[in-house]
């Protein structure tokens, strides 16, 4: 098992930054790949980045690409969504999670998942 906490969500003007963090414990972190999901009201769940247990491969959502970036640091078990320009339709829950696999690409190949932090732009 893998126990998720995000936190450093908020309410940020049009424009500006946020970084989510995300804490881990329980089974060695380094073993998984972890990704940021997102959640608007009344929407599907959707991927918005992913990285490899190296860190050495990422992978982004077109919405995002050139906004965000994520990272991780092994040695803290935590894994990073840095926010840049954000928009109002950033607005969401964001939510991290871990999957066993390389390279995950679907949102059920994620096993392990927090309890999302709420992040709001305003225009």
């Amino acid at each position: 098992q893998v126990q998720l906490v995000e936190t450093g969500g908020g309410l940020v003007q049009a424009g500006g930054s946020l970084r989510l963090s995300c804490a881990a414990s329980g089974r060695a972190f380094s073993n998984y790949a972890m990704g940021w999901f997102r959640q608007a009201p009344g929407k599907e769940r959707e991927f918005v980045a992913v990285i490899t247990f190296s860190g050495s491969y990422t992978s982004y959502a077109d919405s995002v690409k050139g906004r965000f970036t994520i990272s991780r640091d092994n040695a803290k078990s935590t894994v990073y969504l840095q926010m840049a320009s954000l928009k109002p339709d950033d607005t969401a829950v964001y939510y991290c999670a871990g999957s066993p696999l390389f390279i995950p690409k679907t949102i059920d190949q994620f096993h392990y998942w927090g309890q999302g932090t709420q992040v709001t732009v305003s225009s």
